[in-house]
């Protein structure tokens, strides 16, 4: 079970953007998806194209460092780097935060020109999900369309890793609805993609806010 003051951040999400209420299950069972994830020590891996590559970044921007909360290392951990670096802890703890682990597939620019030159472009993120997905890890797939062909790819890799697979789409949903290769589908209620981008925003805000506050505490700001 999350806490309540992480359920808290969809219906903060909602207030601001009504039209967002449609897809209140679907957001729910994305925070626990990740939260059950990130419970078992599992990581995040974004992808999707054009804006939607930029959110991949974005998304892993905000969840591999402080996002609303300062997550200061402490416990056993500020122990070791005492131990281990004597000369640096200080410098450590001031300034590294904890992390909740995430990969963009979208940036590896070596490996993407090469499996597109010497095999199949639109398997680029099917193999990254290959090589870098395990059992337990989430899949999110962004696409305004739910019709791009490699988030379909990666999605159908990651099912059959045994990976949690979200997809965040249109109003339609596309071909990512219609052929069920999510298991979480967050529609948001826009058929034209700048104004799908403009809800996306706010939709994975607020994922970043509901697992950071899970994870490090109670936030209560908004993004």
């Amino acid at each position: 079970m999350i806490k309540e003051s992480t359920k808290k951040a969809i219906g903060d999400l909602i207030a601001r953007y009504p039209g967002l209420a449609a897809c209140e299950a679907d957001l729910l069972a994305a925070v626990e998806a990740l939260c059950a994830a990130y419970q078992s020590g599992k990581k995040l891996i974004v992808c999707g194209n054009g804006g939607s590559a930029a959110d991949a970044e974005h998304i892993v921007g905000e969840l591999m460092k402080g996002f609303l909360l300062p997550r200061k290392l402490g416990g056993d951990f500020a122990e070791r780097l005492r131990r281990d670096c004597p000369k640096e802890a200080d410098y450590f703890l001031a300034n590294l935060q904890g992390a909740l682990p995430a990969i963009s597939l979208v940036n590896q620019v070596a490996l993407g020109t090469a499996f597109a030159n010497d095999q199949a472009p639109d398997l680029s993120f099917a193999q990254q999900v290959l090589g870098l997905g395990n059992e337990g890890d989430v899949l999110l797939g962004i696409s305004t369309s739910g019709n791009s062909t490699n988030v379909i790819y990666a999605l159908q890799l990651a099912k059959a890793k045994g990976l949690t697979r979200i997809a965040l789409t249109g109003k339609t949903g596309g071909r990512i609805a219609e052929r069920g290769l999510a298991e979480v589908l967050i529609r948001v209620p826009e058929t034209e993609t700048y104004k799908i981008q403009e809800l996306h925003l706010p939709v994975y805000h607020m994922l970043c806010i509901a697992v950071e506050n899970e994870f490090f505490g109670d936030c209560s700001q908004e993004a």
